[in-house]
C-alpha cells in the first residue's frame, strides 16, 4: 500500500482522463491521494473532485506563486474552510525565490497566516520552498517557538540542512519523482541519512514524472517509481518504504481515515 502525498488533480491535464487517472492509482497499489490547493478560492473545485472519489482528499491554501493574489484570505477563512471532512491539510503555502512569481513580502505573510491556520487546527502545513532555504529555516524556527503546528517539506528538491532543520523541528520531508533523476545523487544522499518516521513520497502530478516516465505526464499511480528509488538509496526493499512511509502518512495526515 502507497499514498500519494501531494498531487494536482484539478490542473487542467488531468480534466479528460480523471476517472482512467485514478483507476491506475488504484491498481497500482494506492490507498489515498492528496490534491493540494493552489488558490483556495477555487477550493470548491478541489472538493468536487474528492465529492466523487473516496480515496482522494484535499488541502486548503494558496500557493506562493499567487500569494499576493489571496492575502484577503484570513487565517479565519482558512480555518473555517478546513472544517470540510475531506480537506485535511493546510496549503501549500510558502516561498518561491526561483521564479519569483509573487513578491517576496507576500509570501511571507501568505506562509505565516498559513501557519497560523494549521497551528489552529492541528491540520499539517504543506510546505513549498524553493531557493529560499535561508528565509525558510528562519521563518520555521520563529514560527514553532511561537508555537508548534505540524508541517511538511514537499516535493524536497533542497540542501541538506533545510532538511535537518526541518526534521530538528518536528517536520516531515516528502520526496517526489526529482529523486528518481540522473543527477539527484546528492539528494539521494540527503534522503538515505532521514529518519525513517519522517519520510513521505508523492508525485506533485501532473509534474516531475519519474525517471522512467521523464517527458511524458505526471500521474499518482508513478509515485511507486519514486519509492523504489527511495528504497534503493537507503538500501532497503519497496515493501518496507510503502509501510513506512504510509504509516508516516497517516500519522501526519491524521484527518484522513485509514482504509
Amino acid at each position: 500500500m502507497l499514498v500519494d502525498s501531494h498531487c494536482h488533480l484539478d490542473f487542467p491535464d488531468f480534466a479528460e482522463d480523471l476517472d482512467g487517472i485514478v483507476a491506475r492509482a488504484r491498481d497500482a497499489g494506492l490507498a489515498r491521494m492528496v490534491t493540494i490547493s493552489t488558490r483556495i478560492k477555487r477550493l470548491q473545485t478541489l472538493l468536487a473532485i474528492t465529492d466523487t472519489y473516496q480515496d482522494v482528499f484535499c488541502s486548503v491554501g494558496t500557493h506562493p506563486h499567487n500569494a499576493h493574489e489571496e492575502l484577503d484570505v484570513t487565517v479565519d477563512d482558512i480555518v473555517g474552510l478546513s472544517a470540510h471532512p475531506k480537506v485535511v491539510a493546510i496549503g501549500e503555502a510558502g516561498l518561491d525565490y526561483f521564479y519569483d512569481s509573487a513578491p517576496r513580502a507576500a509570501q511571507a505573510e501568505g506562509l505565516r497566516n498559513h501557519i497560523a491556520a494549521a497551528r489552529i487546527t492541528g491540520l499539517p502545513l504543506v510546505i513549498h520552498s524553493r531557493d529560499a532555504d535561508d528565509d525558510m529555516i528562519a521563518i520555521l524556527i520563529e514560527e514553532m517557538a511561537a508555537g508548534a503546528f505540524p508541517a511538511v517539506l514537499h516535493c524536497f528538491s533542497s540542501g541538506r540542512r533545510l532538511a535537518e532543520a526541518g526534521i530538528a523541528l518536528g517536520l516531515y520531508v516528502s520526496f517526489s519523482g526529482i529523486l528518481t533523476f540522473k543527477r539527484s545523487e546528492e539528494l539521494r544522499a540527503i534522503a538515505a541519512d532521514l529518519p525513517a518516521d519522517r519520510l513521505l513520497v508523492e508525485t506533485d502530478a501532473p509534474y516531475l514524472a519519474p525517471q522512467a516516465y521523464r517527458g511524458k505526464r505526471n500521474e499518482p499511480a508513478y509515485v511507486v517509481k519514486t519509492a523504489e528509488t527511495l528504497a534503493a538509496a537507503r538500501g532497503t526493499d519497496l515493501a518496507t518504504i510503502a509501510a513506512e512511509t504510509t504509516d508516516n502518512f497517516f500519522r501526519l495526515f491524521a484527518k484522513v481515515p485509514r482504509p
